[in-house]
């Protein structure tokens, strides 16, 4: 990329081209944004944002902009939103969310709302959740969760619901998840994970069925993964990862199989990544990344390649990417 970055958004637009926002590098929250050309392997600049962000978020709408909301950005957790233009390469602030926030998550609902929930605004950990309608571009808040969560993880499900799990409520990591319904806006709890979890991945295997890797649980670093069925409101156990891992990235292949990417180890930042296959249960090693990444992002492409970029290792906030051949 043409700046090292860390805590960044990655998402692929319609174009399939890759936009990369914010970061932090040292003491710089970035404002800038660059684009992904797959066709030609290059990095080019578009448009800066109006603000410098880390801990933030970016939905790819239906009309094909990107919302980007809140985060953080030199002592302060931001309330303001904006969007992102592709067929300009402009960005233009939107409406100001109700809550500042930061180490939230936000979702694209089928309606083509944008839900999102948590984090925090520098005080406190937050139940809020709140809704973006890119038809007016105003927020309304919608129900609040059963715990303040930050660094939690949401999907979306096959039924439209979306499924809140672990996070960390300000004294301990979360077990609980819960779903809220786009059809009435209430939460309600869905059973607990195994394990309580914070920094870990959500993946929506081919079968609906979603699984949970890693995290935090607040004594160290996990190995385990789980499955939720979305039909039964049931967690169970599934096969072990070779290592453990807390801020990792998964992506969901063509092929049906999830690629977990580095992570953090405990104290070692990790090269290594593996696969698992939902019709055994099993992981199984597969190339090492060429830099031992944390804090990075993951993203598929349209030809089916990952593409790896930036994050951190044990010298600081990198500019690297690569791509991860199936």
């Amino acid at each position: 990329m043409n700046v090292a970055r860390q805590d960044h958004t990655a998402s692929v637009l319609t174009n399939g081209k890759v936009l990369v926002t914010g970061g932090f590098d040292h003491s710089i929250s970035w404002t800038s944004a660059e684009l992904y050309d797959p066709s030609t392997g290059l990095w080019t600049f578009t448009g800066n944002m109006n603000g410098g962000r880390i801990f933030h978020t970016a939905s790819i709408l239906t009309n094909g902009k990107v919302l980007v909301t809140a985060g953080y950005d030199s002592g302060h957790v931001l309330i303001s939103t904006e969007l992102y233009d592709p067929s300009t390469g402009l960005w233009t602030l939107t409406g100001n969310m109700n809550n500042a926030r930061q180490d939230h998550t936000a979702s694209v609902l089928p309606n083509g709302k944008v839900l999102v929930a948590g984090g925090n605004n520098g005080n406190n950990m937050l139940r809020s959740a709140e809704l973006y309608d890119p038809s007016t571009e105003v927020w309304t808040f919608t129900g609040n969760m059963s715990n303040p969560r930050r660094d939690l993880v949401t999907l979306v499900l096959a039924s439209g619901k979306v499924l809140v799990t672990g996070g960390f409520n300000g004294s301990y990591s979360l077990a609980s998840t819960e779903l809220y319904d786009p059809s009435t806006g209430m939460w309600t709890p869905s059973g607990n994970m195994n394990n309580a979890r914070h920094g870990h991945a959500l993946s929506l295997l081919p079968n609906g069925k979603v699984l949970v890797t890693g995290g935090n649980n607040d004594s160290f670093t996990l190995i385990s993964a789980e499955l939720y069925d979305p039909l039964t409101e049931s967690w169970t156990v599934t096969g072990n990862m070779n290592s453990p891992r807390e801020f990792h990235t998964t992506s969901v292949l063509t092929n049906g199989k999830v690629l977990v990417t580095g992570g953090l180890d405990r104290n070692s930042i990790l090269t290594g990544s593996e696969l698992y296959d939902p019709s055994t249960g099993m992981w199984t090693l597969t190339g090492n990344m060429n830099n031992t990444r944390l804090l990075h992002t993951a993203s598929v492409l349209t030809n089916g390649k990952v593409l790896v970029t930036g994050g951190t290792d044990a010298s600081g906030a990198l500019a690297s990417a690569e791509l991860y051949r199936p």
